[in-house]
């Protein structure tokens, strides 16, 4: 069931799916999803990474902005 995502290589992931695997073991859910896979999520659990991985691309793109400007 959830062997694609049990066997995973952290070094082969995009930056989007290493932040949402860092988002996941923040929450607790990392192991659950290493288990049975990201199907097993709730759309509660589900949503929540997904707003946090929003609002975390919106602060570094803001850092970038605010660095590029000197600031």
């Amino acid at each position: 069931m959830g062997r694609k995502e049990k066997n995973f290589r952290w070094e082969e992931l995009s930056p989007d799916d290493r932040m949402k695997y860092e988002i996941a073991e923040e929450l607790g859910l990392l192991e659950k999803v290493k288990r049975e896979g990201w199907k097993s999520l709730s759309a509660k659990e589900t949503g929540r990474i997904g707003g946090l991985m929003t609002r975390k691309k919106r602060e570094m793109k803001r850092d970038d902005k605010d660095t590029d400007r000197g600031g």
